[in-house]
C-alpha cells in the first residue's frame, strides 16, 4: 500500500455526524472532568496514531489550528500525511506554536509549561493536549475536584507525564491560563480542563 493511499482511507465513515459525535463528547468531558465518554466515532489512522486519537484530530483541528506531534509520532511519515491529508493543518514548528498536541508517548512528554498558555487577556489562546494512554482505569489514581464535579471525581490513566501532579498543580496556578488535557484510550476519553485541582494521587 503506497503513503498516498494510506494517507487518504480511514477517515470517519460518516464525517459530519461522526465529527459531532466526537465534539458533543470532547465537550461533555470537559464540562464533567474525569467522566469517561464511551462508545465515540472512530477513524482508522496510521499506526502509532490510535483511532480515539485520530478522531479528536478530526473533530477539532483545521487549517487554522496547528498540530505538534510528540516524536512518536512526528517520526512516522504515514501518521503526518494521515493528518495532513484529513485536518488540513499544519505542523507547528515548536511547540508554543500548536494549538493542539497530539502525543502517542504521554510518559516521556515535555513539560506541560513548554505549550501555549494562552494570556489573562485570551486565555483560549493555549494548547489543549491529546495524550494516547493505555487506559483510564489502571494507572494512580488521581482525586479530582472544581468546577463540573459535585464532590470529587477519580481518574486513573496510564501511563502520564513525569511528575503529572506537581506539573498540573503549576499548570493549576496559571489560571485562567493553563493547558487543557484530552485522554483517550480503548476505553473512551476523559478530559482534564485547567480549572481542575488534584487533590491527591493515590496507588
Amino acid at each position: 500500500m503506497t503513503l498516498d493511499s494510506i494517507a487518504i482511507e480511514g477517515g470517519f465513515q460518516n464525517p459530519v455526524f461522526d465529527a459531532q459525535t466526537i465534539f458533543r463528547a470532547v465537550m461533555q468531558a470537559m464540562a464533567e472532568p474525569g467522566t469517561i465518554q464511551r462508545g465515540i466515532a472512530l477513524a482508522k489512522p496510521p499506526a502509532p496514531l490510535t483511532p480515539e486519537a485520530a478522531a479528536v484530530a478530526l473533530a477539532l483541528c483545521d487549517q487554522d489550528t496547528p498540530i505538534w506531534l510528540d516524536p512518536a509520532l512526528a517520526g512516522d511519515e504515514a501518521v503526518r500525511a494521515w493528518l495532513a491529508f484529513h485536518t488540513g493543518a499544519p505542523l507547528a514548528n515548536t511547540p508554543a506554536d500548536a494549538h493542539f498536541i497530539l502525543a502517542a508517548d504521554p510518559e516521556h512528554l515535555i513539560g506541560l509549561e513548554n505549550f501555549a498558555q494562552g494570556s489573562q487577556e485570551y486565555p483560549d489562546r493555549s494548547a489543549t493536549l491529546v495524550l494516547q494512554v493505555n487506559d483510564l482505569s489502571g494507572g494512580e489514581e488521581l482525586v479530582l475536584d472544581g468546577p463540573g464535579i459535585e464532590s470529587e471525581a477519580r481518574l486513573a490513566p496510564r501511563p502520564m507525564p513525569r511528575h503529572f501532579t506537581r506539573q498540573w498543580a503549576q499548570n493549576h496556578a496559571r489560571f485562567p491560563r493553563g493547558i487543557d488535557l484530552i485522554l483517550v484510550s480503548r476505553e473512551g476519553l476523559a478530559a482534564l480542563p485547567r480549572s481542575t485541582r488534584i487533590t491527591s494521587q493515590e496507588a
